[in-house]
This record gives C-alpha cells, sequence and structure tokens, in this order.
C-alpha cells in the first residue's frame, strides 16, 4: 500500500485495540481515525468517508450493529464494507446482518494481522468489482 491509500475508521471502546489496530493499518499506508463509541464513530464516518470500517459490536451510545445499520441507511456511507468484532459467540440474525454492509464477523481474542488482512481483502475485492464495472 502507498501512503495515499485512504482512510480507515476503527471503532471500539477499548484504547488499546484502536491503538494496536491503527499501528498495523497506518503501516500498510492508511490514514486512521478512531472512535471510541458507536455515534462518535457515525459522525466521523460521515465527515471523512472512509474505504472501510473496523468496529465492536459492544460500545456505549451506540452498538456496533447499530452504527452499521445507520451506516447502510446513509447515501454516502451505504456502500463502505465493514468488519465486526464481536466477544461474543451469537451477535444478530441473518437478515440484521443483510440490513447492513457487514462483510465479515472477527471473534474475540483476534490477532491484528487477521483484521488487516481482511480489510486488504475487501479492499481489493472492491476495487476488483469496480474495474470490472
Amino acid at each position: 500500500m502507498n501512503q495515499n491509500a485512504g482512510t480507515i475508521l476503527i471503532a471500539d471502546d477499548e484504547h488499546h485495540i484502536r491503538c494496536v489496530l491503527g499501528d498495523r493499518l497506518r503501516k500498510q499506508g492508511f490514514v486512521v481515525i478512531e472512535a471510541g463509541d458507536g455515534e462518535e464513530a457515525l459522525t466521523l464516518a460521515r465527515q471523512h468517508s472512509p474505504l472501510a470500517i473496523v468496529s465492536d459490536v459492544q460500545m456505549p451510545r451506540m452498538t456496533g450493529l447499530e452504527f452499521a445499520q445507520s451506516a447502510k441507511s446513509d447515501s454516502t456511507l451505504a456502500t463502505t464494507p465493514f468488519i465486526l468484532l464481536t466477544a461474543r459467540s451469537y451477535l444478530a440474525a441473518p437478515d440484521q446482518i443483510a440490513a447492513t454492509n457487514i462483510h465479515a464477523i472477527l471473534a474475540k481474542p483476534f490477532s491484528a494481522r487477521e483484521v488487516v488482512d481482511k480489510v486488504m481483502e475487501l479492499l481489493n475485492r472492491g476495487q476488483g468489482m469496480r474495474q470490472a464495472a
């Protein structure tokens, strides 16, 4: 990735998770913005139009699932891919997931490399789809 790779939003109420993931994504050339809760994440996503969003499920003020649903209904974020991080084995009903742009769900504990690899996979898949169109 080059230094103009674009912006990734990390939304998690655990500071150390944001730091670790942010450091790894920055090393890939991304600009990283961080939010500590779902409402802040939605505001930042609307302001910065990130290429992808990595969000925890359990956050204060708005859950990751609620954030993903709100983003899907926002015209500027409707196609932004989400990676959801969860410590719970049961997340949501399939119809709730279908109403979002959640492309991957990773269970905690996860490795930062796993998250970065999934971001890269989603972005490469999206780029391939745009080139084919």
